[in-house]
């Protein structure tokens, strides 16, 4: 059986612009293709991180996938000029949004501007609510903390909706489900470390991002163990 290949994406949370800087090769070197970096306004969440201009600047450092994750309040006014800035990936919240048409509008307004469509819930969040929008998007972000801060326990009864997800993207690859993109990326976010990895893997997901566990160590050993 062929291994199934995971992405490893560091989230930068919390870091200073110096010890990213120093541990960009240390990055590379252990494997991982993307970045992870949050953006956060302290109205959709409690706390600020990021901005556009610190965006821009890192995104010069680095031939890395940007997996950008915007918490904010008003995500349609962040997309043209973080996609222009290098975002590669945008996910944003369902729940920043009025309704479902206001979904589709960001999400086809980050196609317009040639990025990857992402799409986030949070652990309250059902995750019935995103099962419309599965064939329009490129990513699915499951939070499997509360969204806001790193450093917090990861919440394991969310691998639920991922493994819904995993199970219906996988129909799609075999031409019996039309309403998702089989294409479809399922990333999880929060609390994730070797031994959560391992639960998050078996239930569906491809991509792990991490912050506390990778850079509280070797930075490059650590991706290494979650890549494998």
């Amino acid at each position: 059986m062929k291994k199934k290949q995971i992405i490893v994406a560091p989230s930068i949370l919390g870091l200073e612009e110096d010890e990213l800087l120093l541990d960009i090769p240390n990055i590379v070197k252990g494997g991982a293709k993307w970045l992870h970096i949050d953006i956060m306004d302290g109205k959709f969440v409690n706390h600020t991180s990021g901005s556009l201009e610190q965006f821009k600047k890192i995104a010069k450092w680095h031939d890395l996938v940007n997996d950008v994750h915007i918490m904010v309040e008003d995500p349609k006014s962040y997309v043209k000029e973080y996609i222009e800035a290098g975002a590669n990936y945008l996910t944003f919240h369902y729940e920043a949004c009025l309704d479902d048409d206001e979904v589709k509008e960001i999400i086809d307004l980050i196609h317009s501007y040639g990025a990857k469509a992402g799409l986030s819930i949070r652990p309250d969040t059902a995750v019935e609510k995103v099962i419309p929008f599965l064939k329009d998007i490129d990513l699915l972000l499951v939070m499997t903390v509360v969204p806001g801060q790193g450093g917090q326990s990861f919440m394991a009864e969310n691998l639920i909706k991922t493994g819904m997800v995993y199970g219906v993207r996988e129909m799609a690859k075999m031409g019996l489900n039309s309403e998702v993109n089989p294409d479809l990326l399922i990333e999880v976010d929060g609390g994730i470390n070797e031994e959560t990895a391992k639960q998050a893997v078996n239930c569906g997901v491809d991509v792990l991002v991490a912050g506390t566990y990778i850079f509280s160590g070797n930075v490059e050993e650590r991706i290494k163990k979650l890549l494998n």
